[in-house]
């Protein structure tokens, strides 16, 4: 049977961890590690474990012809290793024959490698969290295409690498390519919930009053569980796309077809791996608009927004969209941070649950399935939980 409800004293019983416990942050992946290392600290503190830091110093340095090295400044032996990566932060940089460059998410990648390295393999074991999984969009191959994400898990696997956990995966089914490690694909429904509720406590999620609609196939499973676990009705867009041309290394779209029932009079919830140009997100609410839906919310596990701010700022304007929620579990520029529409979804002690769970062999199936914690999240608002 699952354990429900469990709590750090659940997990922080020193004499049942697997090994001491170690947090490495790759360059750029900082905020959430020290944001998982407070989670960490403060239960250990409370089962009077004294600790001020998890984190072991490590660093990536450049030489001026942009070559590097991974560096840990502590011994790691016998630790319990977790390392952080962040493959979509874009706003670090370092010198490259006097300019400024920025680290791609093929750079991130290569700065964990080193830092496994520097590891020097006498740890006890080595967890990646990788919230934004690297190469994941590439997932999958049509005709003579790479298999980045695959070709990435297994080079991990093949360093001692024994867990991944990731969050919100484009393919979950990439984790085949490594079926002999632990790959746990993890979804923050429970911390977007809350935090919708936060900002908007008088949302109601009566299915004559709300609905979710999924932006495309692909978004579908995260959708149905919303409404499943809402008890609300489902909607979805289908994306037609040009085939005969390829812009930005997609084929473009040319329509977004609605099929469901009327949104007309509802608010609409809308959920997405990814918000990167935000074109589609963008599409689809108006589409919703025109066919006369109440409120929108859109959300994004990953809110990159590459094609800058200016056109969700008109959307707010215009009453198109009330609010977009996206994670931390990426780098969010600090304009996006401040934005009125915007609200920022805080997963880091959802992530450290995973590591104290993991870290002490504990069943990761309770925290997993959030079930037990949106039922008492709905309690507490006065509100029942559908399905």
């Amino acid at each position: 049977m699952a354990e429900q409800n469990l709590g750090p004293r659940d997990f922080f019983a020193k004499e049942d961890a697997v090994a001491d416990l170690g947090l490495i942050a790759c360059p750029g992946a900082e905020e959430l590690a020290k944001l998982v290392d407070g989670h960490l600290v403060r239960w250990a503190n409370e089962v009077g474990i004294k600790v001020d830091s998890f984190i072991i110093p490590s660093d990536c340095p450049r030489f001026q012809s942009g070559d590097a090295k991974g560096l840990v400044k502590q011994s790691t032996r016998g630790d319990d290793l977790f390392v952080f990566v962040d493959p979509g932060n874009y706003s670090v940089t370092y010198k490259l024959f006097g300019y400024d460059n920025h680290l791609s998410p093929d750079d991130h990648f290569q700065n964990l490698i080193r830092l496994i390295q520097a590891a020097s393999g006498r740890a006890h074991r080595i967890t990646v969290i990788m919230p934004s999984l690297y190469g994941g969009r590439q997932h999958r191959r049509i005709s003579r295409e790479s298999l980045d994400c695959a070709c990435a898990l297994q080079q991990l696997r093949g360093m001692g690498v024994k867990n991944i956990i990731t969050f919100d995966a484009h393919d979950p089914r990439v984790m085949n390519a490594v079926p002999l490690m632990s790959f746990d694909n993890v979804m923050p429904t429970y911390q977007v919930l809350k935090c919708l509720l936060h900002h908007v406590p008088d949302v109601c999620f009566d299915k004559d009053h709300f609905m979710v609609v999924s932006p495309d196939e692909g978004a579908m499973s995260r959708n149905m569980y919303y409404s499943s676990v809402l008890g609300c009705n489902l909607g979805m867009f289908y994306k037609r796309r040009d085939y005969s041309r390829v812009v930005n290394g997609r084929n473009p779209i040319v329509a977004h077809e609605y099929l469901g029932e009327s949104v007309q009079g509802k608010d609409v919830f809308i959920a997405d791996d990814i918000i990167a140009s935000g074109e589609s997100m963008l599409d689809i609410a108006y589409e919703l608009k025109m066919r006369g839906a109440k409120h929108i919310f859109t959300c994004a596990t990953f809110p990159l927004f590459t094609a800058g701010l200016e056109k969700f700022d008109k959307m707010y304007k215009d009453g198109v969209v009330s609010a977009v929620l996206g994670t931390n579990l990426t780098y969010r520029t600090p304009e996006l941070l401040g934005r009125e529409w915007y609200y920022d979804v805080d997963v880091s002690k959802y992530t450290a649950y995973f590591i104290a769970a993991i870290n002490h062999d504990k069943s990761v199936s309770s925290i997993i399935d959030p079930i037990t914690k949106i039922r008492t999240l709905f309690n507490n608002h006065g509100l029942e939980l559908g399905g």
